[in-house]
């Protein structure tokens, strides 16, 4: 067993060996790493050392032992057990979308950001006037952390 280090390209894809391997798409710019054991491929975070992802290993032994920059494996990782921390905008009518689901929150949230604490039975959502939690009625990831911002004009079109 042994590590590697590699920075994830635009389409979510690294480069092991000769064989260019699936990450995923949202960890286009990130540095990983990966844990490559016999049958599969482990990608953490570098810092928390948070697994990330898992995918079939599709080197052979002589393979593995001419990666360039491979370590020794340190212990295995583990998934995150705590919430997850997404932000979401409320639509014009006050429903935010996370993974999957549609949480409405009321015409008075229209348009604001808000903060989303997402567990594996529950989403709490952190509104003005206090937080709302809400049950999960599905099993999805999370696929996407930030908002969208609010699209903006530098100018007015002609006839305004």
């Amino acid at each position: 067993m042994v590590e590697v280090e590699r920075t994830v390209s635009r389409s979510g894809s690294i480069s092991l060996g000769q064989h260019i391997v699936l990450a995923a798409e949202i960890f286009g710019g990130r540095r990983v790493g990966i844990r490559v054991d016999a049958t599969t491929l482990t990608f953490f975070h570098l810092e928390s050392c948070e697994l990330l992802r898992t995918r079939p290993n599709p080197l052979t032994p002589e393979e593995v032992m001419r990666l360039r920059g491979a370590r020794p494996a340190g212990p295995p990782r583990q998934p995150a057990t705590g919430a997850t921390r997404v932000q979401r905008r409320a639509s014009n009518s006050g429903v935010v979308m996370v993974v999957g689901q549609k949480v409405a929150l009321g015409r008075v949230h229209a348009g604001k950001t808000l903060t989303i604490d997402v567990t594996d039975t529950t989403l709490t959502v952190e509104c003005d006037d206090g937080p709302r939690t809400f049950r999960r009625t599905n099993d999805q990831p999370v696929r996407s952390i930030k908002a969208h911002r609010p699209s903006k004009t530098d100018h007015l079109p002609a006839g305004v």
